[in-house]
């Protein structure tokens, strides 16, 4: 199940979550937190849906069936974080893989400043993983993030908070020609480490890394697993990336994996 926010252009948000899972073989519930105009550059419009239009989706699903994996992405407002914090523990949903998604890459806030603090104090302690980006994880946990021990301060503190684990991408880190990833279990750090591929990035990154991890999970892999394997399929996607029409790169879910 995706908690998320949508993207017309289908590069991020619900409708990228939905396509990650479809390329992984699970099958995708979703439940849509925020109605947003953007394309793959730009935030025109955020339009939050009711807390109550949000609690009633994943109540009507859950009474289908309970998920297999949660994921939680744009949720827009202090009310609906609430919601979805309150849902994930009345339906003992699984333990979510929260991509705290803050601010869009071009600035657009998509979640107010006043939901910071409710997604710190309900829903991260709730996580089975936490998967900021280096602007995010900064947000969290007030740490400014320079080199590899701060990334590692900003790991110690996001499981302080009560996430069961964290993954702080470190794409935003300085240029070189390999891009690392800091995964903290509350015990042991592991840096995933691959090369940056050329082309300035892409759109939906961080969308489709945490639906992949949420998919693994669904398919039973252990979350070391879940992540080493989620990177492995996002760097493949990002291999096959492509444009349309004046668009920034858009992931390829589906492009072949070796």
């Amino acid at each position: 199940m995706t908690i998320a926010g949508s993207d017309p252009g289908g590069g991020a948000g619900l409708q990228s979550d939905i396509r990650t899972f479809a390329a992984l073989e699970v099958y995708a519930y979703s439940v849509l937190t925020s109605v947003i105009a953007q394309s793959s550059s730009h935030v025109a419009r955020v339009s939050p849906v009711t807390s109550a239009l949000v609690l009633a989706q994943v109540e009507v699903l859950v009474g289908e069936a309970r998920p297999a994996a949660t994921k939680t992405g744009a949720l827009g407002n202090a009310r609906i974080v609430r919601t979805v914090a309150d849902a994930i523990t009345k339906f003992r949903l699984p333990a979510p893989v929260v991509d705290p998604v803050i601010i869009a890459s071009d600035g657009a806030r998509l979640l107010e400043r006043r939901a910071e603090v409710l997604l710190r104090d309900r829903l991260i302690p709730l996580a089975r993983i936490v998967t900021p980006n280096v602007p995010e994880a900064q947000a969290l946990t007030g740490v400014k993030i320079r080199d590899r021990e701060s990334v590692r301060e900003a790991a110690r503190k996001i499981v302080a908070l009560g996430a069961r684990a964290a993954l702080i991408k470190g794409g935003h880190l300085r240029a070189g020609a390999y891009a690392t990833d800091l995964f903290y279990d509350g015990r042991n750090f592991i840096e995933l480490t691959s090369p940056r591929i050329a082309g300035g990035g892409a759109h939906g990154t961080g969308c489709v890394l945490s639906a992949a991890i949420a998919a693994y999970l669904a398919r039973g892999e252990g979350l070391e697993d879940a992540v080493r394997k989620a990177k492995q399929f996002l760097t493949t996607a990002l291999r096959g990336s492509f444009k349309i029409g004046r668009s920034r790169a858009l992931l390829d879910q589906f492009a072949p994996r070796r």
